[in-house]
């Protein structure tokens, strides 16, 4: 209408993905401020119960903000698409220097740890980005949540989990607890130890070793140049085997061929291998060697400096005829489990093959590698995690969320 005044709202909020960006910018620049100015001192978490007591906090004062002050131009900003994508684009971007640099110890002082970039995840840059993201995931989802549609069960699924995943991961991290427990065949312990404190901690169950065992990929001979320090290639360019009629040539220099085999063995009074049992012994092999028509046998061996064993090897030419044990190709632990009240079960221990104990998980970490297969020394991982099925709850709505977005796309689909 002509001559008529327009009005302009006061306490507008930015608008854009222009302002997100630099609102974000300005999130990650004021995070490494206080990382300097506390030398790079980082974020602790807060244990139990604080940190449910924060998120409970937190999520609360969200849900009211959302309700209350929705039409606020300032929350619907907070709350928006443009600052959401620009937080994500913040924490990856923030996620990408975490994997790329080494998370570990760097002189004091030094621009690593002064900006606290060997700590990312737990650093104020991290911390300040990741909650204002769940705040603006939090806003958006309470108000898909209020008032309630069916048509939006799907964001709320799929937001619902991923702020779920996000927050109860973060703020339960102080008290994910990885322990180490160094076991020895024939003893039952209870006794774990913190790698970052090296503090002792009891669990509350003992784990009995049966048993430890090692796979090892097969031996191998090799022609050895000591005065080159290398391993001359046979003919067929491939390190042979050790097993029984296996032969190698070198091209002017000679052949050997596998009489026998003997993957346990002890020399008698003699020097001559004897076969003994499992793990009570060390590999020997009978060869022949014929250099240029020179024929010998020899016994040859990679010895044992745990069985006080020295190696066997034999000269052909210039060159040795060496032994070498394959390397691991897997290890295992079998134990008895012992619980409050006597209650036992046997379980078998591998890498990447956790068990469950009693709110623990328990992971085959490691042995005596300087004992190798005869190694009596296992070590084990302990983790518990109590924020665990809050994450988990989280990733399977996220999961829900997908198979309802594509279930209504297919219905859509095959109603066009």
């Amino acid at each position: 209408m002509a001559g008529s005044k327009k009005t302009v709202k006061t306490g507008a909020a930015p608008a854009g993905f222009k302002n997100a960006a630099l609102f974000t910018f300005v999130a990650i620049l004021a995070g490494f401020s206080i990382e300097i100015l506390t030398s790079g001192g980082g974020i602790d978490v807060p244990g139990w119960p604080f940190n449910l007591i924060f998120l409970l906090l937190f999520g609360g004062s969200i849900f009211a903000v959302g309700l209350l002050f929705r039409e606020r131009p300032l929350v619907s900003w907070l709350g928006g698409i443009p600052l959401g994508l620009s937080l994500i684009i913040g924490i990856a971007l923030l996620s990408f220097i975490g994997g790329v640099l080494p998370q570990q110890e760097y002189p004091q002082g030094s621009i690593m740890t002064v900006l606290r970039l060997n700590g990312m995840f737990s650093s104020w840059p991290f911390a300040l980005v990741t909650l204002l993201f769940l705040v603006n995931l939090g806003l958006s989802l309470v108000w898909k949540i209020i008032p309630f549609r069916a048509s939006n069960l799907q964001f709320m699924l799929f937001h619902g989990g991923f702020w779920l995943a996000l927050s109860c991961g973060l703020l339960g991290n102080s008290q994910l607890e990885r322990l180490v427990v160094p076991l020895y065949e024939g003893k039952a312990s209870n006794v774990a130890y913190d790698n970052k404190t090296e503090k002792v901690i009891h669990l509350p169950f003992s784990i009995y070793l049966n048993d430890f065992q090692i796979d090892e990929y097969v031996a191998e001979f090799a022609l050895y140049d000591p005065q080159h320090d290398q391993v001359i290639e046979p003919k067929s360019k491939m390190m042979p085997e050790l097993r029984k009629g296996a032969k190698a040539e070198w091209e002017g220099i000679g052949s050997v061929t596998v009489l026998d085999y003997l993957p346990d063995a002890l020399p008698d009074s003699k020097g001559t291998p004897v076969p003994v049992g499992d793990k009570k012994g060390v590999r020997f092999a009978k060869v022949k060697i014929d250099e240029n028509g020179k024929i010998s046998e020899q016994w040859i061996s990679s010895g044992s400096e745990t069985l006080h064993i020295q190696p066997r090897f034999v000269p052909m030419g210039g060159y040795y005829i060496v032994m070498a044990d394959g390397p691991p190709k897997a290890f295992r632990s079998n134990v008895m489990l012992i619980g409050e009240g006597g209650t036992r079960k046997v379980e078998t221990l591998e890498v990447n093959k956790p068990v469950d104990m009693q709110e623990w998980k328990l992971y085959q970490m490691g042995y005596d590698e300087k004992a190798g297969r005869w190694s009596t020394m296992s070590l084990v991982e302990a983790v518990r995690d109590p924020w665990l099925p809050a994450v988990y709850l989280g990733f399977f709505m996220i999961m829900a969320g997908n198979v309802l977005y594509f279930w209504k796309g297919m219905k859509k689909m095959e109603a066009a």
